[in-house]
């Protein structure tokens, strides 16, 4: 169940002229599923890391859409990859389980993100232990 493969950067279509810039996020084009949920984190410190979870289930896309932060992304089998997010048409898609940890949010961040499901508690995984557990698991 390691999907740490699927990580990708998106880059989204952006049209500008002389009054400023427009970007586009269609869902199941431009992001690669429906969207069903839109949140956003902001004021957070650059010391402060957030998400650290895993969902079994929901697909995200993350865009810093003002400022900059960092992703790192884990797959519970000793690999890891950080991603910067700066740029307001360039986001990172995330399926589901794998593991996700942002933190180094400039002060004017602003970090959008994109779910394919609605919130459910229960497809959380809070804990990264249970999480390399069921990594683990799901290899055999």
């Amino acid at each position: 169940m390691n999907n740490i493969d699927q990580v990708r950067m998106l880059e989204l279509p952006e049209r500008g002229d002389e009054r400023g810039n427009l970007v586009i996020a269609e869902g199941g084009s431009d992001i690669p599923f429906d969207i069903q949920r839109v949140f956003y984190i902001y004021g957070s410190d650059p010391d402060v890391i957030r998400g650290c979870h895993a969902n079994r289930v929901s697909e995200v896309v993350l865009i810093n859409v003002a400022g900059s932060s960092k992703v790192k992304v884990l797959d519970g089998e000793g690999n890891e990859i950080v991603y910067s997010l700066n740029r307001p048409k360039t986001g990172i898609y995330l399926p589901n389980m794998v593991w996700k940890e942002m933190y180094d949010f400039s002060a004017d961040s602003v970090l959008l993100c994109l779910a394919s499901t609605h919130y459910d508690e229960t497809e959380y995984i809070r804990d990264l232990d249970e999480y390399k557990k069921i990594i683990k698991e799901s290899a055999q």
